[in-house]
């Protein structure tokens, strides 16, 4: 399972998590940032370095910001801004 930007993050888009993410799977999606579900390695160091505690494991996501597992998953459906085309 992936992991999840949630609510908090609104507003706030520390980039701590980008800087530790080794797979460079976590974008801006201009309010927030998204974590693009299909690139996500599951390995977590973005969760402890997150200063608004805006990120979840999927499975662990609190119920009321359950609609973020689809917007992230809505907001990851553009170009892969991390790798280069042709």
């Amino acid at each position: 399972m992936p992991h999840v930007i949630a609510e908090p993050c609104i507003g706030v888009k520390d980039r701590s998590c980008q800087e530790v993410c080794p797979v460079e799977c976590i974008y801006d999606g201009g309010e927030q940032l998204y974590i693009h579900p299909d690139e996500c390695i599951d390995c977590g160091a973005c969760v402890p370095v997150c200063p608004v505690s805006a990120i979840y494991p999927e499975e662990d996501l609190p119920e009321q910001w359950e609609s973020y597992i689809e917007k992230n998953r809505s907001l990851s459906s553009g170009p892969n801004l991390h790798r280069r085309e042709g």
